[in-house]
Parts: C-alpha cells; structure tokens; sequence
C-alpha cells in the first residue's frame, strides 16, 4: 500500500483553554426554539441505553467476534490532518501531513481514544449512524470537545428509517427532547445498519443456540411418548403429558413412566444433537451480514489458507473497517477549517504490523549449517 508524502510539522496544535467555550446552549448559538430539556439530559449515563436489539445482536458469536475485530483496526489507528495541493511537476495532488486539532487525540475529555472510536463505530455497525454532541467550542467556532449520544436514544421525526443515507437530520430528539442539530455531528454510514439489514439471521441464530443448549442440557435424548393402553387421552391430556415429561428430562437423570405410556427414543446421533452443522451454516451466514472474512471469524473454509498475519489483516482492513473509518474520517474533516481534511494513519498501522512480523522473524534462531561431506568415506 503506498505511502502518501508528508512533511512533518508541529505534533499537536496549541489551544488556549480560555479560548475555548461552551457549545451552542452555552452562547455558541443563539436558541433555536427548543427547549434546554433535550441538552440537559446528556451526560446522564445513568438513563443511556445501547439498545435490545444491539444486546441480543451481540449474543451471536460470529457477530460479536466480527464487531470487536473490526472495531481493533478503528480504535487501534490514530487520526490525523492534512492538506492538498497541486504538484506541478508531477502534474498530481499530493498531501501534506499539518499540525492537528488537539481533539484528534483525544476527542472526549472522559474516554481514551481507543474507547470512544471504538463506541463510535459500534453505532455504525449496528445502526448504520451515530451522533455526537460538540459538548464544547474553540474560539473560531469549531469543536473542541464531542460526547457521544447512543444511537439507540435517538429519534429522528424527520427520517425514520431503516435506510439514513439522505442527508442529516433536523429534527433530531434525545431521550424525548429535541436538541440543536447544529450541534449534533451526524456520521451517515455507507454501509446499513446489520440490525436492520436481516433481524432473521439474528433470530435464528439465537433460536438456534437455545436449541443446542436444550439438548446439550438433557442426558435423555429426544423421542416419542406413545400411548400403548388404557383409556385414550386426549389432545390436552397428551399436550400436558409432554411437558410434564420434557420438564422432568431437562431437570433429571431418570425418568418414570407407568405401564400404560412407552417411550422411544428417536436414535439420533449424539453429534447431531448439538447441530454442529447448522450452527456452522448459520455462523457463516452472520459473518456475511458483517463483511468479515470466515477465517477471520474463526469459521473453516476448507484448504484455503493466508500465508502471513499481514494478509489477513489487511483484507480485515479492505473488506470491514475501510468503509467505516472513511465514513467517520470524512465525516470529521467537515469539523475543521476549509482546505483542511482528517484520515486515518492506516499506512502506519499496516507498516506497525509489517515491522512487528520482521522483528519476530530475526528474532528465531537460524538453521545450523550441514556439513555436506557428512556420511560420505574419505
């Protein structure tokens, strides 16, 4: 992957704490004819929420896995800004690396970077948009400080979804209130929220994994109660049977049945009681609903095999993260002055790896020389 040009500057750019004042509410902007309920219940982490259906979205292990991997290359690769110009020797743009906002390193005061990136793809992810609230401002008006709003919280009357991709709200209601959206930073991702794209894979992988555990809980395996004599019972009187009967198999080792009900045991084999290859299908249908790779999730995929970690995360990186982390660089890059941009540092991060892989490989010990005369007479 090549490297853009750069020329180095200043680390971080100087900010002058009295120079920085408080978001719209606080005399940013004047008031926009909503009332100040909204903006005051933001930073009430008690009352936020991420949302049932994110929570039971995660008790997927394929979409977990594949979450948390994609959300490492974001959280794990730093911002930074740049600018363009036109090189007339080369007859091309090229980029030119300037000094950065100070938020860039740490955008929330009461998160690390890894975190509050990390949380920010999340709502990405699962919602297909997130928010942030500019809880601060510099002097020339731009952000100097962002909270982030849980996606689950907020209600958009003027775009209900599932689909967001037309533009940015404003009419934007935060816990029931509605807030300035001029101080809302809105990130519209490219990519559907994987909770709207297909709530079925989701169920049934859920469906599914209740059924394993069923069967993985009982040693009696399933079957038939068969009715062999007496008088005949009838739909209610056999439905209670049955669970009668399903309660005492889940809960015990032993059985009892009287001389008038016989059981038969279906005869399936205990491999396929725990529907391995159902829960392997299924895996890999969730894998596809988050764009990540089968083997990075874990999953087989027969003899097809990566050479090098670097491969493997960089595919990650093209096939996953890339189109969130340009989603939220773009995103970003409307926060600061025209003629300015913001990227992620993704050459480092690969370069980091590729240098931690050379590393390890100088450090194993080299083969001991063979003498090749070994074993032949003089």
């Amino acid at each position: 992957m090549a490297l853009f040009n750069r020329v180095t500057k200043a680390a971080i750019s100087p900010q002058d704490d009295s120079a920085t004042v408080k978001a719209a509410a606080g005399g940013m902007y004047t008031n926009y004819g909503t009332s100040n309920a909204g903006e005051a219940s933001i930073g009430h982490y008690y009352s936020y929420i991420s949302g049932d259906a994110r929570n039971r979205a995660m008790g997927v292990s394929t979409i977990s896995r594949s979450r948390d991997l994609l959300a490492s290359v974001v959280a794990c690769t730093p911002l930074e800004m740049y600018q363009t110009r036109w090189n007339e020797m080369t007859m091309d743009e090229e980029e030119i690396e300037i000094a950065p906002r100070s938020w860039l390193k740490q955008p929330d005061p009461q998160l690390s970077y890894s975190a509050f990136m990390a949380w920010l793809f999340d709502d990405l992810f699962f919602f297909g948009r997130a928010f942030l609230w500019v809880s601060s401002r510099t002097a020339d008006g731009y952000p100097a400080t962002f909270t982030r709003l849980p996606a689950a919280m907020v209600n958009t009357l003027d775009m209900v979804g599932p689909v967001f991709a037309y533009g940015t709200s404003k009419q934007i209601f935060f816990q029931g209130a509605e807030i300035p959206y001029e101080d809302v930073v809105q990130f519209i991702s490219p990519i559907q929220g994987i909770l709207y794209q297909s709530p079925q894979i989701v169920a049934t992988s859920l469906a599914l994994e209740q059924a394993r555990l069923r069967n993985a809980t009982s040693s009696i395996p399933a079957g038939i109660l068969k009715q062999t004599s007496g008088e005949p019972l009838d739909a209610a009187g056999l439905a209670e049977l049955a669970s009668s009967f399903n309660a005492a198999r889940m809960s015990n080792q032993t059985a009892a049945l009287n001389q008038y009900v016989d059981w038969q045991p279906s005869g399936t084999d205990p491999s396929k009681m725990l529907l391995s290859e159902a829960a392997d299908f299924q895996a890999k249908e969730a894998a596809r609903l988050c764009n990540v790779p089968f083997f990075l999730a874990g999953l087989d995929i027969g003899s097809y095999s990566y050479t090098s970690n670097q491969g493997a995360r960089e595919d990650l990186y093209v096939f996953g993260a890339r189109a969130y982390m340009n989603c939220i660089a773009e995103t970003f890059s409307m926060q600061v002055p025209k003629g300015s941009n913001v990227r992620f540092d993704i050459d480092d991060y690969l370069s980091e790896i590729l240098e931690t892989e050379m590393d390890d490989m100088d450090e194993m010990p080299m083969p001991m020389p063979t003498n090749q005369n070994q074993g032949v007479s003089q």
